[in-house]
């Protein structure tokens, strides 16, 4: 499998103005971040310090994300163009639509089952401006860094299977640390947004397009996080218990999404 995917890799065309691939990966992954936090940094500096306006931090990581998001469009639109990014519509978009309503549904009802939702209130107030935020800061801008940027380079480089997994367990990593949807830390946390990211990646394999998976990403989180609130704060084991059995049902996924000839890639 391994060195199936290094000859996909080889089989991509590289235009030859651009930097030789393993270049091409270190930018992808490191310009748009360290750019953001740059960028970020020296906004919040300008605007000066206002203590209490942002106790969430919901501000601050939308900028970051913002920031990443701009920065690969950028870069992605003058090394792969839309198409290369993972920017397609029609078919692709349908396809990877469908695939990730799969792990919508399954943890949605992972979530009602073993997590105790709020009975005093159901509905975070809001919450259509929270889907905007997790539908442009959340789910695209971090996809187009990672599904679209991340993932073309890396293919190019070691071959698409690799950049599939790859850019997956980075978006774990990412949403970890960034997404309001993580609630406790560990390594069953950790694997399981690494699991969700991989699970994500597969469907870009296949489908050629992340533009499903992030809108599906953002009806995911509000549905099962802001649509129905849980307890506040949610009980740690409840939520332990969610992580390792999502895990559990992405890996099946996973298994079934896994590709088995060259004709299921679609960079």
């Amino acid at each position: 499998m391994a060195a199936f995917s290094d000859k996909m890799g080889h089989m991509l065309q590289e235009p030859e103005s651009l930097p030789p691939p393993g270049t091409r990966v270190a930018l992808a992954i490191g310009a748009p971040l360290i750019g953001a936090i740059i960028l970020s940094t020296l906004l919040a500096t300008l605007l000066g310090d206002r203590p209490g306006q942002d106790p969430a931090g919901t501000a601050s990581t939308a900028l970051i994300l913002g920031w990443v998001g701009i920065i690969s469009w950028l870069i992605g639109l003058r090394w792969y163009g839309r198409d290369g990014l993972g920017l397609r519509g029609k078919r692709p978009l349908y396809a990877s639509i469908g695939f990730a309503v799969m792990g919508w549904v399954a943890i949605m009802l992972v979530r009602v089952i073993l997590v105790a939702s709020n009975p005093e209130k159901l509905i975070a107030d809001g919450f259509g401006r929270t889907f905007l935020y997790l539908l442009v800061f959340e789910a695209f801008c971090v996809q187009l860094w990672l599904f679209g940027l991340v993932f073309r380079s890396i293919a190019d480089w070691r071959g698409p299977l690799t950049a599939a997994i790859t850019s997956g367990i980075i978006f774990g990593a990412v949403a970890h640390q960034f997404f309001q949807e993580s609630y406790i830390t560990g390594w069953g946390a950790i694997l399981a947004f690494m699991a969700w990211g991989v699970f994500y990646g597969l469907i870009r394999l296949r489908t050629g397009s992340f533009l499903g998976i992030a809108l599906v990403q953002a009806m995911q989180t509000l549905t099962t996080w802001y649509i129905l609130l849980p307890q506040d704060p949610p009980a740690i084991d409840q939520l332990q218990n969610f992580y390792l059995v999502s895990s559990a049902l992405l890996v099946i996924f996973m298994w079934r999404l896994w590709p088995k000839t060259e004709e299921d890639y679609r960079v």
